[in-house]
């Protein structure tokens, strides 16, 4: 049962007066003697106390009885909904079993009774906090998905975050096969986490975001929780060189494709391919491209495998058949000949890594989201707002 400590929102007390008896002794007499019993009746408590004003809508929030039991007992909503709770079987203690909401008055209501049958009823009230700003967050994984050995766990915010200890203490990634990893702030609204090496296959991850309730800094607290369970699969690996102009598949390790390869055009460092490990992002049957900078507008490409956010992507080129295996003079893209391109959009899973070497120009950065595998481990640590 809670502390005695916390205020009472109902109490009763009687007074009884016993009288004493008169005793009569020969030639005296005894004046009467009076005896008070404090009887209390039913205590109850609260948490928050009645009156309660900023009280977060997570914290553990519950009414006990002390010296009897609930009859009836609740929370309602300033709507007059009820709010879940649990009473203990010995009726002295009911929780709240949901979060509550932000800046609303929630009211109690019942009745305790004593062991003389007693009644006494229950009431109070309290207001939970009103936040300056409610911040949400995404994940760009997915309930019940399946990604490849590289697949990054992202959040990103809908405002800068201030206290991002507090934020990152509230994130938690659980794996069915043991696996050493570690978040990184790569700005102010957005964490990435990932492994210290590729994930083992067929490892089951899940990730947990308690950001409601959560104070974020300067007033903000956070709109609501996010999980996912998702499925690491297969090994797959495409390992791209652009002095080579060859594309290879790599399945647990051993090689099971080769394909034909036109990259970047070495000699424009806008057009250059670049080298590092690239993550597969997304695949569309159909894309169409865009760049304004090489004066060409939604040319329709096929089987188009994003691997970065800089404009890369492995897709279907037939107007560069002759020079793949050759020759690099693509825009940044992998340019390979419709059956190979089908070939790897077909093998290829969101979270697969694409090793690209031979170039002058390295991933990092400036290429978007999916660069985490080009920060050396040693580094990613230290971008963790845990970091000493």
């Amino acid at each position: 049962m809670p502390p005695l400590s916390r205020t009472l929102i109902s109490r009763r007390s009687s007074l009884i007066l016993v009288l004493g008896l008169l005793i009569v002794a020969t030639g005296c007499t005894r004046a009467p003697a009076l005896n008070f019993v404090l009887v209390q009746r039913p205590q109850v408590m609260m948490q928050p106390s009645d009156g309660a004003t900023d009280v977060n809508p997570v914290d553990r929030i519950w009414i006990a009885v002390r010296g009897g039991a609930f009859n009836a007992v609740g929370l309602t909503s300033p709507a007059g909904k009820a709010i879940i709770g649990q009473l203990s079987a010995d009726r002295t203690t009911w929780t709240v079993g949901e979060p509550l909401g932000y800046d609303k008055t929630y009211t109690w209501s019942g009745t305790a009774v004593d062991s003389d049958g007693v009644q006494s009823p229950v009431s109070g009230s309290f207001h939970t906090l009103k936040p300056g700003e409610q911040i949400s967050a995404k994940l760009n994984v997915t309930d019940n998905a399946t990604y490849g050995i590289a697949m990054p766990v992202a959040l990103t915010f809908s405002s800068p975050i201030r206290d991002k200890v507090a934020v990152e203490r509230s994130l938690s990634i659980h794996t069915s096969v043991p696996t050493e990893g570690s978040w990184a702030w790569l700005d102010d609204t957005t964490v990435h986490w990932r492994p210290k090496n590729y994930f083992t296959p067929n490892t089951d991850v899940t990730v947990a975001a308690r950001l409601y309730g959560l104070s974020m800094g300067n007033g903000a607290y956070g709109r609501e929780d996010l999980t996912a369970k998702f499925t690491i699969g297969r090994s797959y690996v495409l390992k791209g060189d652009t002095q080579t102009h060859r594309l290879k598949g790599y399945a647990d390790g051993v090689q099971v494709a080769d394909y034909a390869a036109s990259y970047g055009l070495d000699s424009d460092p806008r057009r250059a391919t670049h080298s590092g490990t690239h993550v597969v992002m997304a695949k569309f049957p159909t894309f169409f491209m865009t760049n304004p900078k090489f004066d060409y507008y939604n040319v329709e490409t096929r089987w188009a495998v994003q691997v970065s956010n800089n404009g890369e992507f492995v897709h279907s080129a037939p107007w560069s058949v002759g020079q793949q295996g050759r020759r690099n003079v693509s825009h940044g893209c992998v340019n390979l000949s419709p059956s190979a391109a089908k070939a790897v959009f077909n093998a290829v899973l969101p979270g697969d890594p694409v090793e690209i070497t031979g170039s002058a120009q390295q991933l990092g950065s400036q290429d978007g989201d999916y660069f985490d595998w080009t920060v050396p481990w040693d580094v990613w640590v230290t971008k963790s707002a845990m970091h000493n």
